[in-house]
């Protein structure tokens, strides 16, 4: 028997990067070995296939100021000039208020959320209320809006300083999650974003493109590289993924 007849590949599917519920990817390629046998590779960039990422934005007026816009445009200048830039969509949402947040989540349904702001551990994250002052919102009640989005959300991004809680509480319910181990400075925040999302971009994985954020703060000379953290749902939240050494 041959070596190309010893299997039957028909219908099988394989895929690199990752795979959510409700079939969609981020990073990586996928295989359709269709029944006629053909290998059949489909790029994740695919029309049909666009990733939306969906940034909140929130600096208080009692907080101190953030350089939010800049992590904004800097993350989509690098998707801009991306191999695959025309697999992802940012949708923009500032001054981010807690109605805000589920009203975007159903307008944009997201793959990535990307929450730019302040953390205060087991208070919560910084939001803002009507006036513009912090509403702080806990752990388990942004984890239980997650949850409700399980479905097409893949990745929760938390560049926001002590964020460990939160981003806790959310991988029980979506598969990665990013966050911040203590106090992160705007530049090292900016230099993980670009180095994450141009990766993605480049049609990297989640877990690669952590890792590229982590070196892109490293080699900008910022010693803040070991600050993210990068949690897996399918750990229950238990691995965190070395950072580069």
């Amino acid at each position: 028997m041959s070596e190309t007849s010893k299997y039957n590949l028909g219908n099988a599917k394989f895929g690199g990067g990752f795979v959510g519920d409700n079939g969609t990817q981020i990073g990586g390629t996928f295989n359709d070995y269709s029944s006629n046998g053909a290998d059949i590779k489909t790029e994740v960039a695919s029309a049909s296939a666009t990733r939306t990422i969906l940034i909140l934005a929130a600096n208080p007026k009692t907080t101190s100021p953030l350089r939010l816009d800049e992590e904004v445009r800097e993350i989509n200048a690098g998707l801009q000039r991306a191999k695959k830039r025309e697999q992802f969509e940012i949708k923009q949402q500032w001054a981010v208020r807690v109605r805000d947040v589920y009203r975007a989540l159903l307008d944009t349904k997201p793959q990535i959320v990307h929450f730019s702001g302040h953390g205060a551990g087991d208070e919560g994250l910084a939001l803002e209320n009507e006036t513009g002052q912090v509403r702080f919102v806990d752990a388990e009640a942004l984890a239980g809006l997650f949850e409700l989005f399980a479905s097409q959300v893949q990745c929760v991004v938390l560049n926001a300083c002590y964020s460990e809680v939160q981003a806790e509480a959310i991988v029980k319910y979506i598969p990665y999650v990013i966050r911040m181990s203590k106090a992160i400075g705007d530049k090292a925040a900016i230099e993980f974003a670009v180095g994450f999302y141009d990766a993605l971009g480049a049609g990297e994985s989640v877990e690669f493109a952590y890792q590229l954020g982590c070196n892109a703060i490293r080699l900008a000379g910022i010693a803040e590289h070991l600050i993210p953290i990068l949690y897996e749902a399918a750990y229950n939240g238990e691995k965190k993924l070395d950072k580069l050494k």
